[in-house]
C-alpha cells in the first residue's frame, strides 16, 4: 500500500486512489453537521467547538451563504472549505451577472463536486478534505433542496443528512425518525438528530433555518436551549408514558 499512497493520481492495484479515502478520513474526523429538508423550511445544524475565552465567536462559522437562497455547512478542513466556499460565491456572482438570473442550489452543487474531483485527477494537488451540505430554494419553482457533496465529488439529493464524525449514528436516527415536516418541527428533528452525538446540550449546537421568504437565519444561543428544553421535556414525558402511572400496593 505505502506505495501507491504517495501520488494522487495513482491507482493501486486493487482500484483505490487512497489520498482520496485519506480525505473521507479527514470528514470522519472533522465535527458533525446535519441537513434536513421540510416542506417550507430547510434547516442546517452543526456541532460547535468551545472557543476559547478571549476568541469572537463570530468569527469560526460553520455555516454560510453562498448566495441569498444557497448556503452550506461542511464537515473537514476549514482552511479547504473557506476556499471552496469562496470559489462558489464568485461562481454564484459570475453566473448572476452573466445570465441575469441565480443559479439552481443543483448547479452550485454540480459545481462545488466538479472542483472537488478535479482535485483528484491532477498531479501536485490534493483532494480537499470536506463534505459539505447545501441547502436552498429554487429560485424558479421555490421547491427546497438538500445536496451533499463529498471530496471524491460526488454529489446526491436528500431529504435529510448527515456528515462528520458520528454521521452514521445521526443518518440511523434521521432513517427512524423522519417525515414530511414543516416549521419549528423541521428545526426540532435536526437539533435532535445533532444531540445524539453532541453533548452539552445548546451551547455547543449552531443551527441555521431557511425559508423562501426570509432567506437563512442563525438562531441565537438562547433559541436552541429554548428548543433543546422542549425537547428533553418531551422525551422525559415519553418516558413516563411508557413506565405508565405507579401500581397501586
Amino acid at each position: 500500500m505505502a506505495r501507491y499512497d504517495r501520488a494522487i493520481t495513482v491507482f493501486s492495484p486493487d482500484g483505490h486512489l487512497f489520498q482520496v479515502e485519506y480525505a473521507l478520513e479527514a470528514v470522519r474526523k472533522g465535527n458533525a453537521a446535519v441537513g434536513v429538508r421540510g416542506t417550507d423550511t430547510i434547516v442546517l445544524g452543526v456541532e460547535k467547538k468551545s472557543t476559547a475565552k478571549l476568541q469572537d465567536s463570530r468569527t469560526v462559522r460553520k455555516i454560510v451563504n453562498l448566495d441569498d437562497h444557497i448556503a452550506l455547512a461542511c464537515a473537514g478542513l476549514k482552511a479547504d472549505a473557506r476556499v471552496l466556499i469562496n470559489r462558489a460565491r464568485i461562481e454564484c456572482q459570475s453566473h448572476r451577472l452573466t445570465v441575469e438570473d441565480p443559479v439552481t442550489v443543483e448547479y452550485i452543487t454540480r459545481y462545488i463536486a466538479g472542483l472537488q474531483q478535479k482535485y483528484t485527477q491532477s498531479g501536485g494537488v490534493r483532494p480537499f478534505g470536506l463534505s459539505t451540505l447545501i441547502i436552498g430554494f429554487d429560485p424558479y419553482t421555490g421547491v427546497p433542496s438538500l445536496y451533499q457533496t463529498d471530496p471524491s465529488g460526488t454529489f446526491s439529493a436528500w431529504k435529510a443528512n448527515a456528515t462528520g464524525r458520528n454521521s452514521n449514528s445521526m443518518r440511523e436516527f434521521l432513517e427512524k425518525n423522519y417525515k414530511e415536516t414543516s416549521g419549528q418541527e423541521t428545526v426540532k428533528l435536526a437539533i435532535r438528530a445533532l444531540l445524539e452525538v453532541v453533548e452539552s446540550g445548546g451551547k455547543n449546537i449552531e443551527i441555521a433555518v431557511m425559508t423562501k421568504e426570509h432567506g437563512l437565519r442563525q438562531l441565537e444561543e438562547a433559541e436552541i436551549d429554548v428548543i433543546v428544553a422542549e425537547i428533553e421535556a418531551e422525551k422525559a414525558a415519553a418516558e413516563a408514558a411508557k413506565k405508565g402511572p405507579p401500581k397501586e400496593t
